[in-house]
């Protein structure tokens, strides 16, 4: 027997199993907040978004773009949209209007829903179909589905296109990358399975539901009847006090997120404050490799268990977990943050593999058809069966080890050096909040390291880039540490927490043809 897999499987079982248990808490005091929602009245809104696309004339394969923070109507667009065969297009809200506006033409969707908050500066693109996320104008849009009434029957194809998701664009455009629903089925499952979402669970969402689907953990947990808490915006104090009044057993997030919340957990704890979730919360990070010391921060100051996984978009995104094994249990608090920080062992059904050339390939039920209409780009990275990841590494025994973005590794005199290890050692120096190591040009070495640091507010005055570089010197080789150390009241980041290292280096490589020397 073969039934095809889609992501409609997860709110049916969630609306079957668990009717009348709250699905999702919505961010309060925002326009149009849903408050609590049932699993019976998540289903209905999603079937009544289907309807409203009946109605607006969407076939099959239509796209539906929606450019949003975290809300509990982004939820139910994942079923309302997708689970009736049309494609999702969950756009970056933090995006300009110029590439929003590529986005939305590229695509070809055809309606745009778009939160208060960015509507003024998206108003001139150009769409079908607009409708405004504050309760009244889409009203009728996410209204629940009157009963007796069913939306246009669709034939399921796991391998149907469920999303297209754009990859942040450094140098270039912005890519679609379709994602099929036997992809983002199969991702789910293992996400949740590797992660033990189980009913009890009460997940925030505090990585983005743009970025790739929040990862499929918004599928894993309804299919599961955990209840979703929307987290709108990144603020430390506020996760904590969600962590509290809420139960949160589970979150997502870039070290970003880790930042936030070990900064307000200090605050607190010198108020006499409670720091609440220890022994209780799980905390999933990813898009950047954590620091081991942060990592130790998190388990030790926090008491909460950090997971850490790898992937990418095209990926739907897991290939790799790390989660602390039975036989880890004796370790001392570093070296089990040592041993979390690498990137981790395969998730179920996938292969790793590291090329000649140290580049890190997968393959995976989990890796993407390809990108929207760039057949050229997607013959580029999906080869012989492998997808190439364009980042650089190693395989230690079963577990990967990321070194770098391959773009991003420094040549100095002739070595490699992985910007990852320095930040590393940066890291565990009591006044670095954040740093970014990137490579500059240099007439003697070709390359050289800097680093550019945001020193904790207690120390800034008391500390010269010497006493980092001497820091470094006792934990590196020599060729690896910063030759110079620029401080630096922010770092700028993309909306799920990733260093955009691309725009620290330009200045530096300014007027030169090559970005690399």
């Amino acid at each position: 027997m073969h039934v095809p897999l889609t992501i409609s499987d997860f709110i049916e079982r969630g609306a079957l199993v668990f009717p009348e248990r709250v699905a999702v808490v919505d961010e309060p005091d925002v326009p149009g907040s849903l408050g609590r929602l049932s699993y019976r009245e998540l289903a209905e809104r999603a079937r009544g978004l289907a309807l409203g696309l009946d109605g607006l004339g969407l076939g099959r394969a239509d796209r539906v773009a929606v450019v949003s923070p975290n809300s509990a109507r982004f939820l139910i667009s994942f079923f309302g949209v997708s689970g009736s065969g049309r494609i999702l297009v969950p756009v970056n809200f933090r995006l300009n209007a110029s590439e929003v506006g590529y986005i939305i033409e590229h695509s070809g969707a055809e309606v745009l829903l778009v939160d208060p908050e960015v509507a003024a500066a998206l108003a001139g693109i150009r769409v079908r179909h607009r409708f405004l996320l504050d309760g009244v104008e889409d009203a009728d849009l996410f209204a629940p589905a009157p009963v007796g009434r069913e939306p246009n029957s669709w034939e399921p194809d796991e391998d149907a296109t469920c999303s297209i998701n754009y990859t942040s664009g450094t140098t270039a455009r912005p890519k679609g990358v379709e994602l099929t629903h036997r992809n983002c089925t199969l991702n789910a499952i293992a996400f949740g399975w590797h992660t033990t979402v189980t009913d009890r669970d009460v997940l925030l969402h505090t990585l983005p539901m743009f970025h790739c689907n929040g990862w499929g953990m918004p599928y894993a947990a309804t299919g599961m009847g955990a209840r979703h808490v929307v987290q709108r915006k990144i603020d430390g104090e506020s996760i904590l006090e969600r962590v509290a009044s809420e139960g949160i057993t589970i979150m997502c997030g870039a070290p970003a997120v880790i930042a936030a919340i070990l900064g307000a957990a200090e605050k607190r704890r010198q108020a006499g404050r409670e720091v609440p979730g220890r022994d209780t919360v799980r905390l999933v990070v990813a898009g950047a490799p954590p620091p081991s010391s942060v990592i130790e921060r998190v388990e030790t100051e926090l008491g909460w268990e950090l997971i850490q996984i790898y992937g990418l978009t095209e990926t739907s995104p897991l290939l790799t977990i790390n989660r602390a094994p039975l036989e880890w249990d004796g370790l001392e608090p570093t070296a089990r943050a040592r041993n979390l920080s690498r990137a981790g062992v395969p998730a179920i059904g996938v292969r790793m593999a590291v090329d000649e050339e140290g580049e890190v390939l997968a393959r995976s039920n989990h890796v993407f058809a390809g990108y929207w209409n760039q057949p050229e780009e997607s013959a580029k990275v999906l080869v012989d069966g492998w997808f190439h990841t364009g980042d650089g590494g190693r395989l230690d025994g079963a577990f990967v080890v990321i070194a770098d973005r391959k773009k991003d590794v420094i040549i100095t005199g002739g070595e490699n050096v992985s910007s990852i290890e320095v930040e590393d050692a940066l890291y565990s120096h009591p006044a670095v909040a954040e740093v970014a190591v990137i490579g500059v040009p240099d007439d003697k070495w070709g390359e050289t390291v800097k680093a550019l640091v945001v020193l904790r507010a207690e120390f800034v005055g008391s500390v010269e880039p010497e006493t980092l570089i001497e820091h470094c010197r006792g934990l590196l080789a020599h060729f690896k540490c910063p030759t110079s150390v620029e401080f630096r009241q922010e770092l700028p980041r993309t909306a799920t927490g990733k260093l955009q290292k691309f725009k620290l280096r330009q200045p530096y490589w300014e007027g030169r043809e090559r970005l690399v020397n």
